[in-house]
């Protein structure tokens, strides 16, 4: 019998499917792509020079990198469909980042190439809408302890990989020698967007169970807090709305999250947490961005609450998107 193997089992064992550069983004509605120079010098933290960023399935990072080193165009790995896109800044933030997208066409291949941050101006296919700054971002990774959220500021190397099929396009991202308080861990964060959708699955594990691991959604001034538990009380979701995007207009952002694997949520001055208990088991979440100006997007409050109780419905239903 013929075993069928998935991108995501080649991914996690490193192997990647189709390559970034040789997929054909005009295609298909999913791609993903991490992006760097090669022909430059580092210069202390800054990366100098070099003429061209260069499309690369996977990338080590440099030991020099931090935020704001020049050498990663938009910083890190990027990922979208035909309604929103997201990248990961690839540094000690580790902060998911919103590009909120005004044609269903595949935009990153030409994202930051004029400019290194060009993309916070409006442009004819839309920007960065997501003001992170030291907070969490949408969805992404840090470690909450004794009320203070710790950062990836000590990892031994970090590897991004990318992988596009024609159902899906990936992002992993291996961390190893995490160093926080007093745990060294290896962590891995695995992305995952589909067509049509406006939701990102994110699967985390860690190689050892430790208190802290936390998700969540940044705050912004204008952003009203939201949250509901599914009919079974076994998936809940945490959301924000309201005009809390850079342009401003309204920016809806949300986790949908299996109760049964968070220990709890917190409110802090930056961001609204999901702590999660501690595990080694493969943890999986969905994070979402709803902006505006999409094409037939999600315009008002209303609209975005029974766009929330719908996949609510599903995940209580099925357990999964």
């Amino acid at each position: 019998m013929k075993t069928k193997i998935t991108a995501a089992i080649l991914l996690l064992a490193g192997i990647t499917t189709v390559s970034a550069q040789n997929y054909d983004i005009k295609k298909n509605k999913t791609y993903a792509e991490i992006s760097s120079k090669t022909d430059g010098k580092w210069e202390g933290r800054k990366y100098i020079g070099g003429t061209v960023f260069k499309n690369v399935d996977r990338l080590k990072l440099a030991p020099e990198h931090t935020d704001h080193s020049f050498d990663i165009r938009y910083e890190g790995p990027g990922w979208e469909n035909n309604r929103i896109g997201y990248r990961l800044y690839l540094d000690w933030r580790n902060a998911i980042d919103i590009f909120g997208k005004k044609t269903t066409e595949n935009i990153l291949p030409k994202v930051g190439q004029d400019n290194f941050d060009s993309y916070h101006e409006m442009s004819d296919w839309g920007a960065d809408i997501l003001k992170a700054g030291k907070a969490i971002g949408i969805g992404s990774i840090d470690r909450y302890l004794n009320k203070e959220k710790l950062h990836f500021r000590e990892v031994d190397s970090t590897i991004a990989y990318v992988n596009n099929t024609t159902k899906e396009s990936t992002v992993k991202v291996d961390y190893f020698g995490w160093k926080t308080a007093s745990d060294k861990i290896n962590f891995t964060s695995f992305l995952t967007i589909k067509p049509d959708e406006l939701y990102t699955q994110h699967t985390i594990k860690a190689s050892k169970a430790i208190q802290g691991i936390c998700t969540g959604i940044a705050k912004q001034k204008e952003g009203e807090f939201l949250k509901k538990e599914s009919k079974n009380k076994k998936w809940a979701y945490i959301a924000t709305y309201g005009k809390q995007s850079l342009v401003p207009d309204n920016l809806g952002m949300a986790i949908f999250y299996e109760v049964s694997t968070v220990a709890s949520v917190e409110d802090t001055d930056l961001d609204y947490l999901l702590v999660f208990k501690p595990t080694t088991k493969a943890t999986s979440f969905y994070l979402m961005g709803a902006w505006e100006q999409e094409a037939n997007g999600i315009k008002n409050k209303e609209d975005f609450l029974k766009y929330l109780e719908a996949k609510l419905e599903v995940l209580n239903k099925k357990g999964k998107m």
